[in-house]
């Protein structure tokens, strides 16, 4: 097994060749969300910048193969997980529901679904729904000993008392509000379009990290895309494992994180 390194392939393959059972401190995921479908284009959206609905091959399934393959990753890792260790994984309302039927089926608990509230989510064009502005990480634990570090995320929590002292979670840690990555932080190509249709925001990866690991522990993303969670966990002295399937985002991260101007610490 390979430490603070990214691999090519196949999650469910490479977690079953690669890493041995009882060894993971926490996994953080963002499957496919099985939402790709007819494509909508604002190219003039003034909100957040120029949405395009998402329209990936790798995110097109057959709802029985999605089933499958959802069962086969979580089982994975719940055989790498050690019994302290925490699973989060990011959903939308597309998939969040076989993910925590699912995963409580193999057996692990949920704790909490943290709602991320996007503040630049894009408009409501149709007008024939409520207005899709959230997604949410669910947080599964294996067994009864998890790790959750209450005071530093205290600290991390932006708002404060009147008096500016750490506040309680409840108006932070389940309801957080932060944008659609976008700025220097959003990874675009040539076109100026974004690389990744999902990039998660670096401040959500380093809530989930603090809270339920320690530095020197091991992170694992089995759905690696560009490389947020190496780049946090890299930052807050964790070890890390990803995994990419794609061969464009793999290349992606691996300049991130090994390139010129990349992670400085990443053999931490």
């Amino acid at each position: 097994m390979k430490i603070n390194h990214i691999y090519l392939g196949d999650c469910i393959q490479i977690m079953a060749k690669e890493i041995p059972e009882n060894i993971v401190d926490l996994v953080y995921a963002d499957p496919p969300y099985n939402l790709s479908g007819k494509s909508l284009r604002l190219i003039n959206n003034k909100t957040g910048g120029p949405f395009y609905k998402m329209n990936e091959e790798w995110d097109t399934w057959d709802y029985e193969d999605y089933l499958v393959f959802t069962e086969n990753w979580i089982r994975e890792v719940w055989r790498i997980l050690k019994h302290t260790g925490s699973l989060y994984v990011s959903c939308t309302y597309h998939n969040i529901a076989e993910v925590i039927f699912i995963a409580k089926r193999i057996g692990f608990k949920l704790n909490n679904i943290i709602t991320w509230y996007k503040i630049n989510a894009m408009p409501n064009v149709t007008k024939r729904t409520f207005t899709h502005s959230t997604e949410y990480v669910c947080w599964f634990v294996k067994a009864s000993h998890w790790k959750f570090n209450y005071e530093k995320i205290k600290d991390f929590n932006p708002h404060k008392t009147k008096d500016g002292k750490p506040k309680q979670l409840r108006d932070f840690v389940d309801f957080i509000e932060l944008p659609i990555v976008q700025g220097k932080e959003r990874i675009k190509g040539q076109n100026g379009r974004a690389i990744h249709p999902t990039q998660k925001p670096e401040k959500l990866i380093e809530l989930i990290l603090i809270a339920s690991s320690d530095e020197g522990d091991l992170i694992l993303d089995p759905f690696f895309g560009t490389g947020t969670t190496g780049v946090v966990a890299s930052r807050l002295k964790r070890k890390w494992i990803g995994i990419e399937i794609n061969e464009k985002y793999f290349e992606i991260a691996y300049q991130r994180i090994f390139g010129k101007g990349g992670i400085k610490n990443v053999l931490y």
